[in-house]
């Protein structure tokens, strides 16, 4: 199954299109993703057993699946090839977690404001929750996600590595800085969940390549992990981390300019396309050096 929000409302991609989920089911699901996600075992059976009708989806038109959820998690240095460039001799004995503001999630063709030369790429696979994941076994958790977007976790460096100690949660969360989609992709869609291609590119030029199966944490540790600490609510979304070619770590620094627009894949998840603009005070003159 794969739900996306088209126009403001919770839409089934299929074959040819789109399906209103609110009117194939008589109004049982509107609008709202959280409400849908609460309910999401009953979601998926009124959707597999609807037949139409099916219209034509205009991506442009496709907003966040999960537009403003309830909490937002990061995964900070989850990629062994991604460790090794940022230095790390060894690998991370546990997951470093971050949050992005909930406020900062946008959609797969959105357009975003860069508050400086400084903005950073990370092509990331997405886990949004389905069901109240609290002390989950590993070997459960997979039950506890309603399915896979494609996001990308952007950076702005200087405030994220600013003063005595990061500020990873302020430099993440941006307006706009949370583009996700273009779907809730269930992980009966994938052959293998644990095993995808991901990546990013400007034009031709490729920015990001990897394989989930590089991560040193891997999305059923991470929700057993998270869910001992606090519980996940359905509609929350887990960042799992980035691979290797961040722009900071290449000499000089490779960040996001205006006028330029960045592709980002996850393997049978989908493809998001994020336009950059230049916000206000933004330094032109930083980017030519």
């Amino acid at each position: 199954m794969k739900i996306a929000r088209y126009e403001g409302r919770l839409t089934a991609l299929v074959d040819g299109g789109g399906i209103n989920v609110a009117e194939a089911t008589g109004g049982r699901f509107g609008t709202d993703a959280l409400d849908a996600l609460e309910h999401w075992d009953e979601l998926t059976e009124a959707v597999a057993a609807v037949r139409g009708p099916v219209r034509p989806i205009d991506p442009a038109r496709l907003g966040a699946p999960v537009p403003l959820p309830r909490q937002v998690f990061g995964i900070g240095l989850n990629y062994r090839d991604h460790a090794a460039e940022s230095g790390l001799t060894e690998l991370p004995p546990s997951p470093t977690v971050f949050t992005k503001f909930p406020v900062c999630v946008t959609g797969p063709e959105a357009t975003v404001a860069l508050p400086s030369a400084g903005v950073d790429y990370e092509a990331e696979l997405v886990v949004v929750i389905g069901r109240r994941a609290e002390h989950v076994a590993e070997h459960d958790a997979w039950d506890h996600v309603a399915g896979l977007m494609v996001g990308q976790d952007l950076s702005e460096r200087a405030v994220q590595l600013a003063g005595p100690v990061p500020q990873f949660s302020l430099g993440k969360s941006f307006p706009g800085f949370g583009p996700t989609g273009p779907a809730i992709v269930s992980p009966d869609e994938f052959a293998d969940p644990d095993a995808l291609q991901l990546g990013c590119s400007v034009g031709e030029e490729v920015l990001q390549a990897g394989t989930t199966k590089d991560l040193i944490f891997p999305v059923p540790e991470l929700v057993a992990r998270l869910s001992r600490v606090c519980p996940l609510l359905p509609g929350d979304l887990v960042f799992t981390g980035t691979p290797a070619g961040v722009g900071l770590s290449h000499t000089p620094p490779r960040f996001l300019r205006p006028g330029e627009t960045l592709t980002t894949f996850v393997e049978s998840a989908g493809t998001i396309h994020t336009t950059f603009t230049a916000g206000a005070g933004f330094d032109d003159a930083a980017t030519e050096e």
